[in-house]
């Protein structure tokens, strides 16, 4: 299973690191720690380096991936005043270069550049040049900021596919934690769809977080998070971090929700989101799917709105929706986030437990802004 694989390769890793140490700390016990000639530390080293090759496959992969990926990671400086106080600017952050439809662009956080136009706002390259955006997009709902950038010479990551991950697989993130441009650091997936995160933002309503044990610190937000094939797997953020510092759990929004909001930002400058029309019941857990007698998991519709999608498709009060176009749904805020992730106008199918049995239902899409006005 490519998750024991994951966690195997890294306890792998940090065993033979543990064993090279002990094995190399047994041998000066032995000698006596300072006693050692020049020719035994000699030896020592030849040791050491024979012995590393054990570790050269696995370090080489991340010096790669590293060496790849660096180029296209900035470093994003905000005045919104436009006056900088002892060389510091307001807010500083990291953010990605993709490349969409042959132009460039830097995904990043929202909360870094909210409310800063282009003017005010410093986009600095890994090789030190410094330029301006031509245009910022946010979307306060998600946390995401794209800006549009142009020069020669400029590097891209590639995009993964975020739906892909599982848990135990190696990941890379850099950024620029408390200034200090570029800085690498790397662990694992430790977690999918965290969803129910106490933000210091508010205005974030959709949560679908990957979970990190790389460092993730104040400068690392907007920066990526790639996976071991240098691909653009994520964007950090440290407003998921407890107290704005790392805890040995960082937070990055997966790469598919942000390309999502991006590729609207960039066409319409907004961001249309899917509509079903219910109130799902927050306290319906796995123990009462179990009671039902289905399998853990779930949205239970505690009430339908008129003349919504939902109505139009009779879900009624009771109904706990399993699964939307065979996705199976974990709870009421992975519903939520699946149907605001859905083409407007798409009809896909519900999976339902309704009066005992299931049932499939055929529901249309609706335009989320068609109901707020």
């Amino acid at each position: 299973m490519r998750l024991d694989a994951g966690v195997a390769a890294r306890g792998l890793f940090f065993g033979l690191l543990l064993a090279l140490l002990c094995a190399w700390a047994g041998e000066l016990a032995a000698q006596g720690q300072g006693t050692l000639t020049e020719a035994e530390r000699n030896r020592l080293y030849d040791e050491v380096a024979r012995e590393y090759q054990a570790f050269e496959k696995t370090t080489r992969i991340l010096k790669r991936v590293v060496k790849v990926a660096r180029p296209a990671v900035v470093h994003i400086e905000v005045n919104r005043s436009g006056t900088v106080v002892r060389g510091m600017p307001e807010e500083t952050g990291s953010g990605a270069i993709v490349l969409l439809d042959e132009k460039y662009y830097v995904l990043t956080n929202r909360h870094l550049v909210r409310r800063a136009t282009p003017a005010q706002i410093n986009v600095r390259l890994a090789d030190g040049r410094e330029l301006k955006p031509s245009a910022v997009w946010t979307d306060p709902a998600t946390d995401v900021a794209t800006l549009a950038i142009d020069g020669p010479q400029l590097h891209y990551l590639r995009i993964g596919d975020s739906d892909q991950l599982e848990i135990g697989e190696f990941v890379v993130a850099i950024g620029s934690p408390f200034g200090l441009n570029h800085s690498v650091t790397w662990g694992i997936i430790s977690a999918r769809g965290r969803r129910d995160l106490q933000l210091s933002s508010t205005e974030i309503n959709y949560q679908n977080f990957l979970q990190t044990d790389a460092s993730i610190n104040p400068g690392n937000s907007g920066g990526p998070l790639v996976n071991l094939r240098g691909e653009l797997i994520g964007i950090n953020t440290a407003i998921a971090s407890i107290g704005g510092r790392n805890e040995g759990i960082g937070f990055s929004i997966p790469v598919n929700m942000v390309m999502f909001v991006a590729e609207q930002l960039i066409e319409s400058g907004t961001v249309v989101r899917g509509y079903l029309g219910v109130w799902l019941d927050r306290d319906f857990g796995a123990n009462d799917a179990v009671e039902l007698g289905i399998e853990p998991g779930g949205a239970r519709v505690r009430r339908v709105t008129e003349r919504s999608p939902a109505a139009d498709a009779d879900l009624r009060v009771g109904d706990v929706i399993i699964s939307i176009d065979g996705t199976k749904i974990d709870d009421d805020a992975h519903l939520i986030n699946r149907v605001s992730l859905t083409p407007v106008g798409t009809t896909v199918p519900l999976l339902v437990f309704r009066d005992g049995e299931k049932i499939t239902i055929d529901v249309k899409i609706g335009d989320r802004g068609d109901y707020e006005r």
